[in-house]
């Protein structure tokens, strides 16, 4: 959860001020008044929490200073990234033919992890994950749908999916996730119980431990849904700058998504083994 902030933004010069949140809604707050203080000219907030979003936004507002929201809406702001629905839509279609193809179409259950406090746009992604599936598959009343609040992190999503697992006697379960870190954290949940092999596990972002995921051997995470935020860059600074030259914009600018899977993760992330490369 990072705020940037740009400060006398000109083409031959931007000053940006960047600020942890630390995940941590009164932070993100303390954080909207210093950048105030600052005399800042744009915010471009990025925080999750989207009760506290109205609050945020009449700061900057009464302030009169423009702002654009990264993934999650927050009143008066330029919105910028995912297209929640279609993301999650693409996931439902992958898992959707994934059982088609390994388990004759016919899983027994259907697993949202989802993310509450994010509010209704991350939640469009779990729409369309059971939009997507719905549309594949031809599901029966046999196959429940189980709905899972992982808050987006690795050990809560863990801890609540181990939960279920002492409940669950599924044998066949589409799983998809909100994000990347929810996934995996289910993933390892299905791993401990020795139930792996019982579950198909699509992600959202694609992020670095996803990928690195991807590329294991008989991973039952079988594909993440690329949001591609290391290209964000780019694009926010010329929305930034076009709001700052008061040039007309959308309400909101998505970014594209693709299906990242073990066949073609290298081809779209061909330097990841750069990551783990030593200094």
């Amino acid at each position: 959860m990072r705020d940037g902030l740009v400060r006398a933004a000109e083409r031959e010069h931007v000053e940006l001020i960047v600020v942890d949140n630390r995940y941590q809604p009164k932070i993100a707050l303390r954080s909207a008044d210093y950048l105030i203080k600052e005399r800042v000219d744009l915010v471009i907030e990025f925080q999750t929490d989207e009760l506290i979003a109205p609050a945020i936004a009449t700061k900057y507002l009464e302030a009169n200073i423009p702002f654009i929201a990264i993934d999650i809406p927050h009143p008066g702001a330029t919105y910028f990234g995912a297209n929640n629905y279609q993301a999650g839509l693409l996931a439902g279609h992958y898992l959707g033919r994934w059982a088609k193809k390994h388990w004759n179409g016919e899983p027994d259950e259907i697993m949202l992890v989802e993310l509450h406090r994010a509010g209704s746009l991350p939640q469009a992604r779990i729409r369309g994950v059971q939009s997507g599936i719905g549309e594949v598959l031809r599901l029966g009343e046999r196959c429940r749908s189980v709905s899972v609040d992982g808050d987006g992190q690795f050990q809560t999503t863990l801890e609540r999916v181990r939960k279920h697992l002492r409940e669950s006697k599924a044998k066949h379960t589409l799983v998809g996730a909100v994000n990347d870190s929810s996934a995996l954290g289910a993933l390892r949940a299905y791993e401990e119980a020795g139930r792996a092999g019982e579950c198909a596990i699509v992600g959202q972002n694609a992020e670095p431990e996803a990928r690195a995921e991807l590329r294991s051997a008989n991973t039952r995470m079988i594909a993440s849904v690329a949001f591609f935020p290391e290209k964000y860059g780019d694009g926010l600074l010329k929305l930034a700058l076009d709001i700052l030259s008061r040039k007309a914009v959308p309400p909101a600018v998505f970014t594209t998504h693709q299906i990242i899977t073990p066949e073609n993760v290298d081809h779209f992330y061909p330097n990841d083994s750069l990551l783990a490369a030593p200094a």
